[in-house]
């Protein structure tokens, strides 16, 4: 049974969430405010988070940044009041999974949770699928049907991060840390390059191709 940790400092949304979940099979958790969700999460094991952004002593866009520092990497659901882009591309960038703005239809909360958690569960088997497309990682082969083809490490590596969480943007910086490594001596423009060199392989894919995000950074969106 999957575990769920919801993060909400108005109980009476979160025993909504918890009843709507635990109807659908899953275990819930509750939480306050981040604070308390990462002394929850590193006391039991947590499969996924929803979490609010506005909350006291420890707000959403803090815990999930420290849950990723941490080196967590449970999917996070954030939903929010704020349906803006800046606060949006904030949730993003903090290191949250997928985003949902308020007022909140549960069965789509049901159905993102479980899609997280399918994803979750394809990265742990080092495998990604998106429709047609499947990505394996111990091989570095992209197949689409009954092509496939290995792909540079770099190159897939840059690949599979942004595919783990399609729509998700990330930075420049999160890609060099992620697939360079923190110590790297290597030019940020390098990034620029695998992304062209991606794009000109994944020009006849018919599920997925990668976006610029001006001014922030790329993700993988689904066609």
């Amino acid at each position: 049974m999957f575990h769920v940790l919801i993060v909400e400092d108005d109980t009476e949304l979160c025993e909504l969430f918890r009843k709507v979940l635990v109807k659908h099979g899953y275990r819930v958790s509750c939480a306050g405010d981040g604070q308390q969700a990462l002394a929850r999460v590193s006391e039991e094991y947590v499969d996924l988070i929803i979490s609010d952004i506005m909350m006291p002593v420890m707000d959403g866009y803090e815990f999930v940044s420290e849950l990723r520092a941490s080196g967590s990497q449970i999917p996070v659901l954030m939903i929010t009041a704020k349906s803006a882009f800046d606060d949006m591309r904030q949730g993003f960038l903090s290191g949250s999974d997928d985003y949902m703005v308020k007022p909140v239809n549960v069965n789509e909360m049901v159905l993102r949770v479980g899609a997280l958690l399918r994803r979750a569960q394809m990265m742990s088997e080092h495998r990604l699928v998106i429709g047609s497309t499947q990505l394996d990682y111990d091989t570095m082969t992209v197949s689409v049907g009954e092509s496939s083809q290995i792909f540079p490490k770099k190159e897939f590596l840059l690949l599979y991060k942004l595919a783990a969480s399609p729509g998700r943007t990330f930075t420049k910086q999160q890609i060099m840390d992620d697939v360079w490594g923190y110590d790297t001596e290597a030019d940020p423009h390098t990034i620029e390059v695998h992304i062209g060199r991606l794009r000109d392989r994944l020009r006849d894919n018919p599920d997925l191709e990668i976006a610029t995000m001006r001014g922030i950074g790329y993700k993988v969106v689904k066609k």
